[in-house]
């Protein structure tokens, strides 16, 4: 089987603009433009890539199947690792800064040529990037009366161009971008044609009939829409040649829409591993497993917006997009980072900005063999005429899930809050009904992240800024975890895809006497060895507002009362960073300064996990 490609060869060159030093300028809304009467050679770029687009992204995918394709009137081929690069292509320019996109492209493309084959060929594809004149349009027709053989594939972007709906009732498949005019216009344009050979493509999904399948792209870094649709059609057509089902032609193409990077799609083989990959299970238990092999913790870097401008606010560092970055940058660009840590828990905001050398922070962390997660609950709300407080996050949770895997995050978290306070000697809060509350809300996520491939961390934290002893903590902390595991165990989350992230049993901070490193290791051992599931993939302790030594050594404390039957290990925000905030202070000079001080506390941390 041969396909001859018909359309226009792009040459997309990706510029991702650093905003502090581009000429930019903020209008009255805030939104910042791009001041185009610029010098190109005073430009800072995090990234440049610079990709073929158009119909060289259709005859990769076709290519990279096994089928023979190629363009019409293009030498153009990446049958070879290192493709033949066309000279006559189209350029146009891909703009990024702060995840807004900008298309700067020619007012209007050259037309597409076509020179009937000499050889009959078996299909013939009329590629999104196809400007068609009449004179094509006419020549195509003719060719398709002569060769009776060839089936005509056309991809429609809208019903703009007449020629190329005047070839419509020769299709044998149509691709049709979804939109409010298509749709409009459908009905009246198609008249007679066959529904069953028109495949919708969107955005977020691909549809044949009554089959359905949803895509999740918005790696903005990765792959444009552009491209998002050509890789989808390609894939399916391929995949129809090949004999494969519906189904599976739009598996596959999802599969391989989801993969691909601006400079490469996947191959046959690649997508067909994809495919017969290991279960889900066994991939999230993988995961759950491997954030918890010590001795290593996880850093918990997922402070929201208003934590961090409380930080920052402390030491007069401006809370800005910029300072932000910068300092999550220390965290991360930490020399080693990986021997100390197997994942990182990251803001949104933070999971979207970029290293120094241009990586987004999810593929620089990945690139240093660091898992990374992603916060996903959005904060705290007061139940009616309370002071208690349930968590929020669990709206439009499904589709940010579905996008946070896409980027590359393979764990989330959410915490939520329970604060003891007492009347007349008796402990009235966390009350029953707000524990009730917030661990099925706990399962529910966790649920909804297993779903997608996501392992969850379910955090409940007793607040240590209190006024109660350690046996109060205890008892209220077991009280919240039977509620948590039953609430999981009803939900049917799978507990060895699941990691615990716990607060220590201990005194609160107000009370009278403190609790000794010895007595919040035995009190927290055994709350734990008698209200945790053995079958949980493991258990990390988060600092709470604890000093940096009193978290190490309550965390040392706890660890010499082992052996456990899972895992243990830390997982610590303020008790790592804030030797290091206070080191650097705004001021990136002091770089060097804050990354000694945090991997201090790093090593400190790790040589608590001792064999058990």
């Amino acid at each position: 089987m041969n396909i001859l490609i018909v359309g226009n060869i792009l040459k997309d060159v990706y510029l991702n603009l650093d905003t502090r030093t581009e000429k930019f300028e903020t209008d009255k809304n805030g939104t910042k433009w791009l001041d185009f009467s610029f010098d190109a050679s005073e430009h800072y770029f995090y990234n440049r890539h610079s990709s073929i687009g158009g119909a060289a992204v259709t005859l990769e995918v076709l290519q990279k199947l096994g089928l023979d394709a190629s363009i019409s009137d293009s030498k153009l081929s990446f049958k070879d690792d290192s493709p033949t690069h066309d000279l006559n292509a189209t350029h146009r320019y891909i703009l990024v800064a702060d995840e807004k996109v900008t298309y700067l492209a020619p007012s209007s493309f050259t037309k597409t040529s076509f020179t009937p084959p000499e050889e009959a060929v078996d299909y013939l594809y009329l590629d999104r990037s196809a400007e068609i004149s009449t004179k094509t349009a006419k020549t195509i027709k003719t060719y398709l009366e002569l060769s009776t053989k060839t089936k005509l594939v056309l991809y429609v972007r809208n019903f703009e161009n007449s020629e190329l709906n005047s070839l419509l009732p020769l299709a044998d498949l149509i691709f049709l971008e979804k939109s409010p005019e298509n749709d409009h216009y459908i009905d009246s344009l198609f008249g007679e044609i066959d529904r069953a050979k028109i495949i919708t493509i969107s955005d977020s999904s691909l549809t044949f009939g009554d089959i359905s399948e949803p895509i999740f792209t918005k790696r903005i870094d990765m792959l444009t829409h552009l491209s998002l649709h050509s890789i989808t059609s390609a894939t399916i057509l391929g995949s129809f040649v090949l004999g494969r089902s519906v189904e599976e032609g739009l598996k596959l193409a999802r599969a391989n829409v989801e993969n691909s990077r601006l400079d490469a799609v996947l191959s046959l083989a690649e997508l067909e591993n994809l495919q017969n990959s290991p279960s889900k299970e066994s991939e999230l238990e993988l995961i759950a497993r491997s954030l918890v092999l010590k001795p290593k913790g996880i850093l918990a870097a997922d402070e929201s917006g208003g934590s961090i401008h409380k930080k920052f606010e402390q030491l007069n560092i401006p809370d800005t997009y910029e300072n932000r970055r910068d300092y999550r940058n220390i965290f991360f660009t930490t020399p080693n980072l990986e021997k100390y840590v197997n994942g990182v828990i990251l803001f949104d905001e933070t999971a979207r900005q970029f290293a120094d050398n241009g990586q987004n922070f999810v593929d620089f962390l990945i690139g240093r063999r660091i898992i990374p997660g992603i916060k996903v609950d959005q904060g705290l709300e007061k139940f009616p005429d309370s002071l208690e407080t349930w968590t929020k996050g669990l709206n439009g949770l499904d589709d940010r899930l579905a996008e946070y895997y896409q980027m590359g995050l393979r764990f989330a978290k959410w915490r939520s809050v329970f604060e003891i306070r007492h009347e007349n000697d008796q402990i009235v809060t966390p009350s029953d009904e707000a524990i009730a509350k917030n661990c099925e809300d706990l399962a529910e996520y966790a649920k909804k992240c297993q779903s997608v491939c996501i392992v969850p961390i379910v955090e409940p934290e007793v607040v240590y800024d209190g006024n109660y002893s350690i046996d109060d903590c205890a008892k209220t902390t077991a009280r919240i975890l039977d509620k948590l595991f039953e609430s999981l165990k009803n939900s049917g989350v799978n507990l060895r895809a699941c990691i615990l992230k716990c607060n220590m049993v201990l005194a609160g901070k107000q009370f009278e006497m403190a609790s000794t490193p010895s007595e919040v290791g035995k009190e927290t051992a055994e709350v734990l060895k008698n209200h945790v599931p053995p079958e949980l993939a493991g258990v990390v302790f988060l600092s709470g507002g604890q000093t940096v030594e009193q978290a190490t050594d309550n965390l040392t404390a706890i660890l010499e009362e082992g052996p456990f039957p899972w895992p243990v290990t830390f997982s610590f925000a303020r008790a790592l960073q804030d030797p290091a905030l206070y080191a650097w202070r705004g001021d990136n000079s002091n770089k060097e300064e804050a990354q000694t001080a945090f991997k201090d506390r790093l090593i400190a941390n790790v040589d608590a996990l001792k064999p058990e």
